[in-house]
């Protein structure tokens, strides 16, 4: 299919990552995925096995250990990742789509060489750490502070929502480093796990991608070297707002894969359970629900798809990102609740999966963007047109 000159076709390269994505998220992440969501802990074997298989760099020039694949090849992993296990997909999505990509397409080579390559071979996990207790969807308002020390910075402030937040080595913090320049004066800073004055705060305790390690994160008086700063000073905020139109591609396929993932459910389940006589797919009612879903799951695909395409391309991708991100979300939420409806009583208990589905669903309307804020981006790229 060709859409506004893109072609949608898959390649063979990509049926092949799909599969590999299908087959590890099938065999190995859903075996103890229940658990996993109880105990709110993600197995650090899986981790490995993530890095060993190359999801945690797939868009990585392999010159920096990376898998050199294409945006398409990783939504194709993302969806099928987050069709079983979203705490899973979204560490693929963090370290692949705003800790790789940043250094990637902004760092020196030194600091390729040094933070990028381990990133990408999956040997450490990164974090990007923008939230904080008063800068959520206002990203300008930065209140952890980089005082310029000549050749350091001296890094002050707490940062929450840190997804790998404990189990980081590497994190990319904005600090607002020139108050009296506002978002100008904001820089990014490469901080290493480890160092004087860098402590992990409590673990959330999440509603849903419960396994995922979210933590609040400490800096007082970190110091950080200069050349750990990304890019030129003042950099920091458009090295964020790029990284995350990028991002919002990852959680939109994540976002999708939740809802196809509860698709898979509820087909499979509308042909086991029986109900006046017959199994339940055979009632209308039921197959209304389930067309319904297919069809805006597949609508979401396109438009995830157009979006990984058109960055793929070095064209605009910036309202395509937001679109994909906010209806994917959208039909996230959506679809999860009606699968649990369709599972009716069963769909409330974590047997059958599908209730985590509806709880994971929700972040992927609020993080990297509420769906309010790429309602915004929208309209101002409406607006340039």
């Amino acid at each position: 299919m060709v859409l506004e000159g893109l072609n949608f076709n898959l390649t063979e390269e990509h049926l092949a990552v799909k599969e590999a994505a299908r087959d590890f998220a099938q065999n190995e992440l859903l075996p103890g995925i229940i658990e996993r969501d109880n105990e709110q802990k993600f197995d650090p074997k899986l981790l490995k096995r993530m890095g060993e298989l190359g999801f945690l760099g797939m868009m990585v020039s392999p010159e920096y250990g990376g898998g050199g694949m294409d945006t398409v090849s990783y939504v194709l992993a993302m969806e099928e990742l987050s069709k079983v296990d979203a705490s899973a997909s979204v560490m693929v999505s963090v370290n692949n789509s705003l800790v790789c990509y940043g250094l990637e397409a902004y760092g020196t080579e030194e600091q390729k060489r040094k933070y990028l390559t381990p990133l990408a071979s999956g040997e450490i996990i990164g974090a990007f750490c923008l939230s904080e207790p008063e800068a959520g969807s206002d990203a300008t308002s930065q209140h952890t502070t980089g005082e310029d020390k000549g050749d350091h910075y001296l890094l002050n402030g707490t940062k929450n929502w840190i997804t790998n937040g404990n189990i980081s080595s590497v994190c990319l913090v904005m600090a607002q480093t020139h108050p009296e320049l506002k978002h100008k004066g904001i820089n990014c800073l490469i901080v290493e796990k480890g160092w004087d004055g860098f402590v992990v705060g409590k673990k959330e305790d999440k509603m849903g991608i419960r396994a995922s390690d979210t933590h609040s994160l400490m800096f007082t008086d970190v110091k950080v070297p200069k050349e750990n700063r990304i890019g030129n000073d003042g950099f920091g905020f458009k090295f964020a707002m790029s990284t995350l139109n990028g991002g919002r591609i990852g959680i939109a396929a994540q976002a999708l894969g939740i809802a196809a993932g509860a698709l898979e459910l509820s087909l499979k389940y509308a042909n086991e359970r029986k109900a006046f006589g017959k199994a339940i797919f055979e009632h209308q009612a039921i197959q209304f629900k389930l067309a319904e879903m297919a069809t805006k799951i597949e609508a979401a695909r396109l438009l995830v798809y157009k979006a990984a395409r058109l960055k793929d391309e070095h064209k605009d991708y910036v309202q395509a990102a937001a679109m994909a991100k906010l209806f994917a979300s959208e039909v996230a939420m959506w679809a999860a609740t009606e699968a649990v409806q369709i599972h009716g009583g069963y769909g409330y208990v974590k047997e059958f999966h599908v209730e985590r589905l509806m709880r994971d669903a929700k972040i992927t309307q609020i993080y990297e963007g509420t769906s309010e804020i790429q309602k915004l981006v929208i309209a101002r790229e409406l607006q340039k047109a």
